[in-house]
């Protein structure tokens, strides 16, 4: 009973140990402007598509995805492009900036 006590305990210590402290990159919105498609202001589109990016440890963006659509493809591509082009503030993995998702909702609204 002893040993698988023990065994217990040192799996569960180096489990803990391979999920390091992990900050997700961010950024600034305002800072970030998205131009509003010409074809979807004119037909009066609006929504949220909510993305994920893929940022570096220099803050650019490496790989993007969209995870739920604004339900209009012009805006949801507007999005991707608008915002793979900003300057993110990278992530952190034990402290040091590194490779990390960051999740962005956008919403498109007419004013």
């Amino acid at each position: 009973m002893r040993l698988v006590s023990v065994a217990a305990a040192l799996l569960f210590s180096v489990s803990s140990a391979s999920f390091a402290a992990e900050v997700p990159a961010s950024f600034d919105a305002k800072s970030c402007k998205v131009d509003y498609p010409k074809a979807s202001l004119m037909n009066e589109e609006q929504g949220t598509v909510s993305m994920s990016f893929l940022v570096n440890a220099d803050g650019t963006v490496a790989d993007s995805k969209v995870d739920k659509s604004s339900g209009f493809k012009n805006l949801d591509k507007a999005a991707i492009k608008g915002l793979s082009a900003c300057k993110f503030k990278p992530g952190t993995k034990d402290g040091s900036a590194a490779q990390t998702w960051a999740k962005v909702d956008y919403a498109w609204k007419l004013d």
